[in-house]
């Protein structure tokens, strides 16, 4: 039903785009993977879903190729994906491992969901559940991955709306919903999920009160709920949390469709009153010290320096780590060969060429 009602709503909205057919073409490999994660019976099937769902959104941060900071964002979004897919895909080869199997019926228990017992150990459940969790936390924008969120807005709206409004942001969610009898195993495993769930709504629930564009705005207001949802799944309230998933989608879509109109209602009522509405502190607002709330508003507004953790000490570890496998391989096949085997002092390096074609 989402979908559909996107669908219309981008037929009036990018109407006369240049990359109108592009769009429907990446959101259809969106519907796709949101299918097939929905309706998956094994883990190897909701793992490719999982996949074609990462790929459209970063293909749709990117939609406007023509400016750099789509492409930037759309990037840094694909890499903290890439974070999250290493870990679900490791999880996935974990339990075919344990277990000897990939169907769910198999992995959570025959019982009706989510009744079902897992046929795993305390200590298999936290392993395996940790590496779900750091999943699910990269796909649903959960701390310390949130910084991504506000950089997909770089998006079209109605890809904006349906991705980080109503079902993409909600995926992590689903996927420790689709597995929660694995959280019943270890109580340390639930504690972790609560706890998660818990930071991302309160950091989400400050950072939103500081943003300066509405779609920012909304994508924190979003992750204060995904944060909630995934703490009710840890508190083992599954019926609650499914129900939370489809009113929240709901309402967050047309928040997100009505989001452009909503600004152009501010700006003629602006006009008409011949000034700028006010924001005025609320009570708990005003019972904070100041310089307590003057610490909370640079943290906010630097987004919880999520950006530079991810950065710092997740993304720039990897690239490190895999420029070193690159160099091997280079002098193991050049050892091979027997002398170089690949042009590359006639080849610029990597860096070298970005430079060159930053304007």
């Amino acid at each position: 039903m989402l979908c559909g009602t996107i669908g219309a709503f981008t037929s009036s909205y990018l109407h006369r785009e240049s990359g109108f057919v592009r769009f429907y073409v990446f959101y259809a490999f969106f519907t796709l993977g949101m299918i097939i994660s929905s309706l998956a019976g094994t883990i190897e099937t909701l793992f490719f879903g999982w996949e074609l769902v990462g790929l459209s959104s970063a293909l749709l941060v990117a939609f406007f190729q023509e400016r750099p900071a789509p492409v930037r964002n759309g990037i840094h979004v694909w890499t903290v994906y890439r974070i999250a897919d290493a870990a679900f895909l490791v999880a996935a080869m974990a339990l075919h491992h344990l277990t000897g199997e990939g169907d769910f019926d198999g992995l959570m228990g025959t019982g009706p969901w989510p009744e079902g017992q897992a046929s795993l150990t305390a200590s298999q459940a936290l392993f395996i559940g940790l590496l779900l969790l750091v999943a699910a936390a990269g796909k649903s924008a959960l701390v310390p991955f949130s910084g991504w969120l506000p950089r997909a807005m770089e998006g079209p709206t109605p890809s904006s709306a349906i991705f980080y409004g109503a079902l993409s942001v909600h995926l992590g969610a689903f996927l420790l919903l689709r597995v929660s009898p694995i959280l019943e195993l270890s109580i340390w495993l639930s504690a972790a999920v609560v706890a998660i769930g818990l930071i991302t709504a309160v950091y989400a629930a400050i950072t939103a009160c500081v943003q300066t564009d509405i779609k920012s705005a909304l994508s924190f207001a979003s992750l204060t709920q995904v944060g909630i949802i995934v703490a009710e799944i840890g508190c083992g309230l599954r019926y609650i949390a499914l129900i939370h998933i489809i009113g929240h989608a709901c309402l967050r879509t047309l928040q997100l469709l009505r989001a452009p109109t909503l600004l152009h209602d501010y700006h003629t009522l602006e006009n008409a009153i011949g000034t700028h509405l006010q924001h005025e502190p609320s009570s708990w607002e005003r019972m904070i010290p100041v310089r307590t709330r003057n610490w909370i508003y640079r943290l906010a507004l630097e987004r919880g320096y999520l950006d530079s953790f991810l950065n710092e000490w997740i993304a720039f570890p990897f690239k490190q780590i895999f420029q070193w496998c690159d160099g091997m391989e280079r002098r193991w096949t050049d050892l091979l060969s027997g002398g170089h085997s690949r042009e590359s002092d006639d080849v610029p390096p990597h860096d070298q060429i970005v430079e060159e074609l930053r304007p």
